[in-house]
């Protein structure tokens, strides 16, 4: 009897975890991002830059909405989604597709948010993107709250290419600069996925 008590006490437990939205696994740990049992057999992959501390906490504060947008790219299929907006969750979680050219890094600006964290990854053809923490740049064109965006200026950051299938995240604090030019690839269909921030 005592033995059955203490199952049913282990499964309420487990229930209103679920139902409070947090990943034991996030919340309890440092290592929720390597363990990876959020990605629940998504075949995207994470680029090396995703910060792991960031979102482990951010994933254990929603874990709601970003099982939400995981879901979104699990049940998608990208090669033939038309670009445009897809709302996900309200204000919440949105998607925007787009297929558009690519651009001269001299012909582009840091960008940062603070209500969203972006997910963004190509779905065909090539770009480079850039990200710096915020502290290190200068205002360029100050943060307007209404469209969520600011942008920045440094003469620096970390650059890398991203190819198809590989997701990067930009996280509020971080400033980044993504759509830019690649050799060879003048444009590139890509998904950007806009996730509530979690103060």
């Amino acid at each position: 009897m005592k033995k059955i008590s203490l199952i049913i006490i282990a499964v309420m437990f487990a229930v209103f975890s679920n139902m409070n939205g947090q990943s034991k696994c996030c919340k309890d740990s440092k290592d929720c991002f390597d363990k990876g049992e959020w990605r629940q057999g998504l075949k995207y992959q994470p680029h090396a830059s995703v910060d792991k501390a960031l979102f482990n906490a951010q994933y254990a504060k929603n874990k709601r909405l970003w099982d939400k947008a995981f879901d979104f790219l699990r049940q998608t299929n990208l090669d033939t989604i038309s670009p445009g907006k897809y709302p996900i969750v309200g204000d919440s979680v949105f998607v925007s597709i787009t297929f558009n050219p690519t651009k001269e890094i001299e012909k582009s600006k840091w960008e940062f948010h603070k209500k969203y964290i972006d997910l963004q990854m190509v779905i065909s053809g090539k770009e480079k993107m850039g990200v710096v923490d915020f502290s290190k740049t200068s205002i360029l064109d100050p943060y307007n709250e209404t469209k969520d965006i600011g942008f920045a200026a440094y003469d620096q950051g970390d650059y890398y290419v991203a190819e198809a299938g590989v997701f990067f995240l930009f996280f509020p604090g971080q400033a980044h600069r993504p759509s830019l030019k690649v050799e060879g690839c003048d444009k590139d269909k890509k998904i950007v996925i806009k996730i509530a921030y979690a103060n």
